[in-house]
């Protein structure tokens, strides 16, 4: 299998963890966040890992001003993208919740790039219920694919392999014409 690289999005705790472990029963996985190198900026802040709504509203507003400032988040995922090409893992996951960050990676990365949307109904929260423009804006792009992950934690591991065969076989056919 070639190198592939999934940009992953959907509200928090609809399992987008899970299926990145269940593709890596299939395939060698890396699994990123562009939300990583700020973490620690927001726990020397006073953060205490834990993501309540104020916890997700600063840690948007510090990507957005570390975005703004020197380009920390993308850097982090261009610098994890290198070492990826480099390495031998099979797929790259890469969880962006911002539309314009999505499409800015997408294009960086060229035609390797897919995008998806995961989707837990029993789990979702309302659209604007956190506050933030990250976690709230999540449905705000037009996806290669969508899971939805409503099924059994047994099946899983199957579905997870079917979609994201058919995702890429999809998207390379299209892309031929």
């Amino acid at each position: 299998m070639e190198k592939r690289i999934f940009i992953i999005n959907g509200s928090g705790g609809v399992g987008k963890d899970t299926i990145c472990d269940a593709a890596a029963r299939f395939w060698r996985v890396r699994n990123i966040s562009s939300i990583t190198p700020i973490l620690s900026v927001a726990r020397a802040a006073g953060w205490d890992g834990v993501k309540t709504p104020a916890a997700r509203r600063l840690l948007a507003q510090l990507k957005e001003v570390c975005t703004a400032f020197n380009d920390l988040p993308f850097r982090y995922c261009m610098e994890q993208l290198a070492a990826f090409r480099q390495g031998d893992e099979q797929i790259l996951f890469v969880h962006i919740r911002e539309p314009e960050e999505i499409e800015r990676f997408r294009r960086a990365v060229g035609s390797d790039c897919r995008t998806m949307l995961v989707r837990r109904p029993a789990l979702e929260q309302a659209r604007g219920l956190l506050g933030n423009r990250a976690d709230d804006g999540v449905e705000d792009y037009r996806y290669d694919g969508v899971f939805c992950n409503d099924g059994t934690l047994d099946e899983l591991p199957d579905r997870v392999r079917r979609f994201f065969l058919s995702l890429w076989d999809t998207a390379s056919r299209s892309a031929q014409g």
